[in-house]
């Protein structure tokens, strides 16, 4: 029987009306059907090349597969670490999912978003002043952020501050928090409806009063949380510069009460501090004297409250105070 060998190009279809034939019985008794003529010589021209089916299939899935180890070879370098293609861009994205940033916080040392426990633990004057200028965040039970930065700070130093809850080294279950661990709240009623909310430092019962803020992120959130639980003047909207301008004002906006004292500021996850951005200059600060000590003698008068001067959002300004940082 004459054979159906491919022409002189391998693929063309029978030469004659005997190739003709033979290849169109050939390819019936392969296939088992009565496939057309051209698919049943296709059949018959790679049969005879010596190329199965089956086995151009499995060919072609090792050429893919090694294809994609070449990839990951490219991809991957010795020490495991992930790196783009020179073809790929690169979209600065974390491998893994972690913390998000705060849009309010950019540094380009790679310092972490949230401030820790050694930014506590320094003495009460100096936590004052670093207090200025970084972000508190409030974080809701249903996800919503608040966000403000610190413009006006208190500082009490302790058992000789006659100004302080802790005067004379006295301990009670009000004051505790003064005397735990740098960054823990001491969050306290006055008038019996406000609340104040300080942070421990370095030194035994001494603590930082947080007295205003810059309001960062949302304020309507602030703005409702005060219209709810502010006295008086209920149909009037607050203005921007009255929601977090005293530290009462402050706690109202920020959903702060009894139920945060004691809570370490470095770890709490309702309530944080950021590293606020950098500004074009390094503000003036103000050194004044503290607002409603009048009962604290000569201490009344010393300047432990710092706030950044020229700052609309200060609770009460110093004018005088403010001549001698001009001089």
């Amino acid at each position: 029987m004459p054979s159906c060998s491919p022409g002189p190009h391998e693929g063309q279809g029978p030469r004659n009306q005997t190739e003709l034939r033979t290849c169109s019985s050939f390819s019936r008794a392969e296939a088992g059907s009565t496939r057309t003529w051209d698919r049943a010589c296709n059949s018959r021209g790679v049969l005879q090349m010596g190329i199965h089916p089956r086995a151009k299939l499995s060919r072609r899935l090792g050429q893919k597969k090694q294809r994609l180890l070449e990839a990951e070879q490219h991809q991957s370098p010795p020490d495991g670490a992930w790196t783009p293609s020179p073809r790929e861009p690169s979209l600065g994205l974390p491998a893994t999912p972690g913390p998000q940033r705060s849009i309010y916080f950019s540094s380009p040392q790679g310092h972490p978003a949230r401030l820790g426990s050694e930014f506590f633990d320094q003495p009460a004057v100096s936590l004052a002043r670093a207090f200025l200028g970084q972000v508190l965040v409030r974080q809701l039970d249903n996800g919503t952020e608040l966000r403000g930065r610190i413009v006006e700070t208190e500082a009490y130093l302790g058992p000789e501050d006659e100004a302080a809850h802790s005067r004379g080294g006295r301990q009670t279950p009000r004051n505790r928090s003064m005397f735990m661990e740098p960054g823990t709240l001491y969050v306290y009623l006055i008038y019996g409806m406000y609340f104040c909310m300080n942070v421990s430092s370095r030194g035994e019962g001494a603590c930082v009063l947080l007295r205003a803020l810059e309001p960062l992120g949302g304020l309507e959130t602030m703005r409702q949380l005060r219209s709810t639980l502010r006295k008086g003047a209920a149909g009037r909207a607050l203005r921007d510069r009255e929601l977090c301008s005293g530290p009462s004002k402050l706690c109202q906006a920020l959903a702060i009460d009894k139920s945060f004292d004691q809570r370490d500021l470095a770890k709490d996850k309702a309530v944080w501090l950021e590293r606020g951005p950098p500004g074009p200059t390094e503000p003036a600060v103000v050194a004044a004297a503290r607002v409603g000590i009048g009962h604290a003698g000569e201490w009344a008068h010393k300047p432990l409250r710092f706030y950044i001067q020229g700052s609309p959002w200060v609770s009460v300004v110093d004018r005088a105070a403010e001549r001698d940082v001009q001089a």
